[in-house]
């Protein structure tokens, strides 16, 4: 009953930045959390980063704190992901999910009921 969209992905170099947005449709008002998560290639799906849909506060992987910023705007419904210094290890394919409810914890992937396609980010070295 949600559908998710991203876009913004492309191809950077390192210190370079970019933002992802994630325009999701349907049942959203449901959505307790919007989060972003990436996937390399041979590697675990991984938090990047979350947002709370109604109070806004948010939360990001010690991996990317000072460098990324998740935001959203409800009135699009829309939620984006600004990434700034990009470096190599940031390349993977970024996923955005959406959460109907936080069961336990909002850096674990079976929280999300809903996924997008996702987009490929890579950041030349």
């Amino acid at each position: 009953q949600v559908q998710l969209v991203e876009s913004g992905g492309g191809l950077v170099q390192a210190g370079g930045s970019l933002r992802l947005s994630c325009a999701a449709s349907g049942r959203t008002g449901s959505s307790q959390h919007m989060g972003w998560f990436r996937q390399a290639p041979g590697k675990a799906r991984e938090f990047v980063a979350a947002i709370g849909w109604s109070g806004g506060r948010t939360y990001y992987a010690d991996s990317v704190k000072g460098r990324f910023t998740i935001s959203g705007d409800k009135g699009t419904d829309t939620v984006y992901l600004q990434m700034n210094s990009l470096k190599p290890v940031d390349t993977a394919v970024y996923y955005c999910a959406a959460a109907r409810y936080i069961y336990s914890d909002y850096h674990e992937a079976p929280e999300y009921d809903y996924w997008g396609q996702g987009t490929q980010v890579t950041v030349s070295s």
